[in-house]
């Protein structure tokens, strides 16, 4: 069954076609074959993981069958499940992603647990700004966590920015949120002040972007990767830059990478913010670093 294409549609059937599709992701290194080869499956079938489970001895139609083969073809060539899938699970909501967008990953949940967290004094109202906003995951899911506050999203792409306005109208955000192009805080007039200022951006150095997994180089937007030569070039931009758009107070809170998190702590330090807090996701990294304005 190398394309997979059976000669005999009565062998194929679901539990045979997952072992076929996991053996095949296992033998070209993918991370979580097994769960690949399930969601795939149960996308063409319209069926849960479990349901698959429970009906393994089914055999597949011929164009079901064709449909799977179609979604191997694509995983094969390391095109991420969730592009496949067009969707990825966010803080408990289904998401639309694309290519114009990079997956959302669980630890960026953690970015949205510390802003709630450090705001949680000023639940009822407030303003948030959530730059290199992409899919939009971030920004729409405070937006639903606090329905009362007004919500921006930024990014420079005008495609990311299609998709997030998307999300937010698919998962019924779209009161109090905005999403405005723009290079970073030039998305916003001069003059605006905010409660929190959280992103998740690039920060990938330059030199490793072409040493990353196949199915994130090679899919993923590098305009949401690139973080310059050390991967730090959005944080000084922002540590500089934060504190006028900030209100007495405030709060921002900054995704980082594997290993930045000191030097992210360093400039916001630097830059006059203060009661610095480094918070660990689930697989110990330090993984945010937050900190607020004076008072």
């Amino acid at each position: 069954m190398s394309n997979p294409a059976p000669d005999n549609l009565d062998e194929w059937t679901i539990a045979r076609v997952l072992r076929f599709a996991t053996e095949d992701f296992q033998k070209r290194s993918h991370s979580s074959p097994r769960l690949d080869a399930e969601l795939l499956l149960g996308e063409v079938l319209g069926l849960d993981r479990v349901q698959l489970l429970l009906q393994s001895g089914r055999t597949l139609t011929q164009a079901e069958l064709t449909g799977y083969r179609e979604s191997i073809r694509r995983r094969r060539a390391g095109e991420p499940v969730a592009y496949i899938l067009g969707r990825r699970e966010f803080y408990g909501r289904s998401f639309a992603v694309d290519r114009r967008v990079l997956v959302p990953r669980p630890e960026t949940e953690l970015l949205v647990e510390v802003a709630l967290r450090r705001t949680k004094h000023r639940h009822l109202s407030g303003r948030a700004l959530d730059l290199c906003t992409g899919s939009g995951c971030v920004a729409i899911t405070f937006a639903l966590e606090r329905r009362t506050w007004q919500v921006t999203g930024t990014d420079v792409s005008e495609e990311a920015l299609e998709l997030a306005r998307k999300n937010a109208q698919c998962l019924g955000a779209v009161w109090g949120l905005d999403f405005r192009a723009g290079d970073l805080l030039q998305a916003v007039p001069p003059a605006s002040r905010f409660e929190l200022l959280l992103s998740n951006p690039p920060y990938i150095p330059s030199a490793e972007v072409e040493g990353l997994m196949p199915d994130v180089r090679d899919f993923e937007p590098t305009l949401a990767l690139d973080g310059g030569s050390d991967g730090l070039s959005f944080y000084r931009r922002l540590s500089a830059e934060a504190e006028r758009h900030l209100v007495p107070g405030g709060v921002l809170a900054l995704e980082v990478g594997a290993g930045q998190a000191p030097a992210v702590a360093d400039l916001l330090t630097r830059a006059g913010m203060v009661e610095l807090e480094i918070d660990r996701d689930y697989a110990g990294h330090e993984r945010v670093v937050s900190a607020r304005a004076p008072r």
